[in-house]
């Protein structure tokens, strides 16, 4: 199959402005393609992943990636998605921010002979007077269109300041640049972005006479019908290994859903379609497939060696889905010599002032303090629950708290849940 034809079958293609002529554009040029983030915090999270993911398959079929970081758009704030206005950075987090993801962004795409560009849209939009802006491409955008669009219609009952309102323009005005200063002929985004995306291909269209298109990809939603990249607990699942351990992002993708197993590796694993499809049969082993969907997504995000780490920490701690290897599988999962691997859990340090305050170390707050839950109500709840053991034995007590007898042996364990644990050490 051809790239179009392989983005349709893994389910990345949700709105196209025409598709039999991407096609035909993606089957005959080496296509240069836009995909823009805007540096809203330090780190992507798994939910920014979808477009990645498609940026590598394009990447690999010999198009040419153009990943925007938007230090200027993060400026203003894209009303998409949201209820209310996004807080306001300063120019200063901002311009981290970008560096932070930049640095993120490359580990998943080649950089080297020109295989890709990475842009910062503050390049050029930050050098626009505002007269000189509005002259230029004020007359092509109609209000009454801009007001259809559902980025703005979804916020006129809650409120959409003019700042916001501007945000369609400027993303639109990012692809006339890179279609004018690089060839770019394609954006890709979020199905969110679809009246930002299309008003680029109007202005281009109607500024510069030529003919461009884009492409969106489905939000993706987990089980529980909510925006995908949260663990159970609520928290967010980071690429950033200081906000969350590859232990932790390797177990997120293992304890996926049974129903979206097939679906995720369609998305986050480069292993062939037909494969997947084989392997994530329900009448097959599904938590073998499991394994192989957290082992190549980590591989992805951190790395080979700390994707094999992660595997044997998991298979040691609570058993190897498929022992014996009967899977057949492209992956490099088959090929981990689990014997020369060290398997290491996941930790978590106490101080000892923690433990000498007066008022004690109680276990839901080491809960919070270990990233098992979020709050202390989170903790006691997960007491209650009979879900929280030390050493595998379970805590009925809320108000129990941790002394400097814990750590006889030099550490504990301490599990929430049946999937989720951490060594306990004390700081010294």
């Amino acid at each position: 199959m051809n790239i179009f034809q392989e983005l349709k079958a893994r389910g990345f293609c949700y709105q196209q402005t025409d598709e039999e002529a991407i096609e035909k554009l993606l089957s005959t040029e080496r296509v240069k393609f836009y995909v823009g983030f805007d540096p809203t915090g330090n780190s992507l999270h798994v939910g920014h992943l979808l477009p990645v993911m498609a940026m590598r398959l394009m990447q690999k079929a010999g198009h040419i990636p153009i990943v925007l970081v938007g230090g200027a758009t993060a400026r203003i704030g894209d009303p998409s998605g949201k209820k209310t206005a996004r807080p306001m950075m300063t120019l200063e987090t901002i311009a981290e921010n970008v560096a932070c993801l930049q640095k993120q962004l490359s580990r998943f795409i080649r950089t080297e002979n020109g295989e890709a560009h990475f842009v910062n849209n503050a390049d050029w939009l930050c050098k626009i007077g505002y007269i000189d802006m509005l002259r230029e491409v004020g007359t092509i955008f109609s209000v009454n269109r801009m007001m259809a669009q559902e980025s703005v219609k979804s916020r006129l009952e809650d409120g959409l300041t003019f700042l916001e309102f501007n945000y369609s323009i400027l993303q639109a005005y990012d692809f006339m640049v890179l279609n004018r200063d690089f060839g770019c002929k394609l954006e890709m985004g979020g199905q969110d972005q679809w009246g930002n995306m299309v008003a680029g291909t109007e202005l281009i269209r109607r500024k510069l006479g030529r003919e461009v298109h884009c492409m969106t990809i489905p939000l993706l939603m987990d089980s529980n019908g909510e925006k995908f990249g949260k663990t159970a607990g609520g928290n967010n699942v980071w690429l950033d290994v200081n906000r969350t351990s590859v232990f932790d992002y390797y177990q997120f993708w293992r304890n996926s859903d049974d129903s979206q197993v097939e679906k995720l590796m369609l998305y986050f694993s480069p292993l062939p379609v037909d494969e997947i499809r084989r392997i994530c049969d329900p009448a097959g082993n599904i938590n073998r497939a499991k394994e192989i969907l957290a082992y190549e997504a980590t591989c992805l995000a951190h790395g080979e060696e700390a994707a094999r780490e992660a595997f044997v920490t998991a298979g040691t701690r609570f058993g190897f889905a498929d022992p014996e290897c009967r899977v057949q599988t492209t992956s490099g999962i088959a090929k981990v010599d689990r014997s020369s691997v060290q398997a290491e859990l996941p930790t978590a340090a106490v101080t000892a002032a923690e433990l000498d305050d007066p008022a004690g170390l109680s276990i839901p707050k080491l809960l919070v303090l270990a990233g098992l839950c979020k709050t202390n109500s989170d903790g006691r709840r997960l007491i209650q629950g009979g879900a929280v053991s030390i050493d595998d034995v379970k805590v009925t007590d809320v108000n129990a708290k941790i002394t400097r007898e814990n750590f006889a042996d030099g550490s504990f364990v301490l599990r929430a849940g049946k999937k989720n644990f951490r060594r306990v050490v004390l700081e010294q």
